[in-house]
Order: structure tokens, then sequence, then C-alpha cells
């Protein structure tokens, strides 16, 4: 069994390159939520080193409070900045010699996106217009994965080890009780569900069928090297493969 393990990079976060040691891909911010064009060279430079598969992370303009606020943009405007910011790391990476693979939404964009079919459809046409070849990476079973699929574009359907789930399969809002995993066991059993069972129990009890292409490993964690390393080990004891994508 083979699973990418995907992180978030160039977000301010001071064990970056340690990070980057531990998984499969890296998802680098694009200047709108967090980073810059320094912060994205260095990245990408770290993730080549590392042989580690690179990808954009864009976001909503909202720098002031992470990428984490809920906004109401025209679907063209979305779409302008998602080839803005995914043609800045894609010409990055290019002039280090690497290869863009893969587009990940950070926070309430890549929520929204999930739900929303109008932004969904904005991001996947901004994708392909950027590179057809390129991967999206969407939550699982959501509209930025129909979207992508409509439009002929490589999908990886993504899970998350530490967050919580709601029975229409959506994340718990981070405003909500339950929202984050707490308990390292709890993060490692239920992304090991989703995994080889294909399911994770949300929060209400239902149990919620996913497809786990990739798994996220939150980097802005106060353990998330700790985790990232129990959560490797728990993997090579069932015989998982970390590969990207």
């Amino acid at each position: 069994m083979k699973v990418d393990l995907n992180a978030d990079l160039g977000e301010g976060c001071a064990h970056d390159r340690e990070l980057l040691q531990n998984v499969s891909s890296a998802n680098i911010a694009c200047g709108f939520h967090a980073g810059d064009a320094q912060t994205m060279l260095q990245s990408v430079r770290w993730a080549l080193a590392f042989n580690v598969a690179i990808g954009a992370h864009p976001a909503f303009p909202d720098r002031e409070n992470f990428g984490r606020s809920s906004m109401q943009l025209p679907p063209e405007t979305v779409y302008a900045q998602m080839i803005y910011q995914i043609g800045a790391l894609k010409a990055l990476t290019e002039s280090e010699g690497g290869r863009l693979v893969h587009v990940k939404p950070h926070g309430m964009l890549y929520n929204q996106s999930a739900q929303e079919p109008a932004l969904a459809d904005a991001i996947a046409r901004a994708v392909k217009a950027v590179d057809p070849g390129l991967i999206l990476v969407g939550l699982a079973n959501s509209e930025s994965i129909r979207a992508a699929r409509v439009l002929g574009l490589a999908t990886r359907e993504e899970v998350f080890a530490d967050r919580g789930y709601q029975a229409d399969g959506s994340l718990v809002p981070r405003s909500q009780p339950g929202a984050m995993v707490e308990s390292d066991e709890q993060a490692i059993a239920q992304t090991l569900s989703m995994i080889e069972q294909g399911q994770v129990q949300s929060l209400s009890g239902e149990w919620v069928k996913v497809k786990a292409d990739t798994v996220c490993l939150h980097g802005d964690g106060e353990h998330a090297l700790a985790f990232a390393s129990q959560l490797r080990k728990a993997f090579a004891q069932r015989n998982i493969e970390i590969t990207s994508l």
C-alpha cells in the first residue's frame, strides 16, 4: 500500500527544512496568505535537495488572518489570482531546474472550494490554464475533485491526520470544538483507518467514506516533527510506503 504524505511550507515555521525530510510532497505558500519570493525560492531549493515533490499552495489575499477568513470573490477574480500565484511558484521552481507537480489551495479557499461549485471550477480552470499536467489536490469527495475531473485534470484526494470530520465529509471549522485531533494516538488511528479502510468517523459518530491518496501533515503544530516521526513509524509497521504524487 502506498500513500503520499504532504506538508505546507514557507509559512514562517522555523523547522521547515527538518519537516521536509519526513514528507514526500510540499505545498509552498505563494505570498497571498504567507511567504514571499525569497521564502518561496528557499522552499523550492530545500524540496529539491530532499527530493520532495513541489506544489503550489495558493490562497485568498488574506495575510492578516493567514488565509482563514471566508471571502466571496467573483470567480474570475479568483481565477486570475490563482494563475498569478501558481505561475510565480512554477517560474521559481523551473529556474532551479525543478518541476511543479501539484496545486493545493490553502485554508478557507480550500474549504470553500470543497463545497462551492463556482469557486471549485475557477480554481480548476486556472490550474489547467497554467499547466494541464498539474495535479489538483483537494478534500476527498469534494467539489474541488469533481471540478478538476470535469476538466480532465489529474486529482489526488486528501485526508487530514489531525482534523475532525463532519458527517458530510467536510472538516470541522477551526472555530468549533473538535476541529483538531489533540491526541497523537487518535490522529494516527484515524489516519490508518482512512488509508486502510477508506473511512473516517465523524464527530457525531457516523462513518464517512474517504479515499486517501495523500495525507496532510500540519507543519505548524507544536509537535509537528515528533508527530511526523510517529506517523512514519506507524506506516512502516503496516507496510504503507510513503511516496510522492
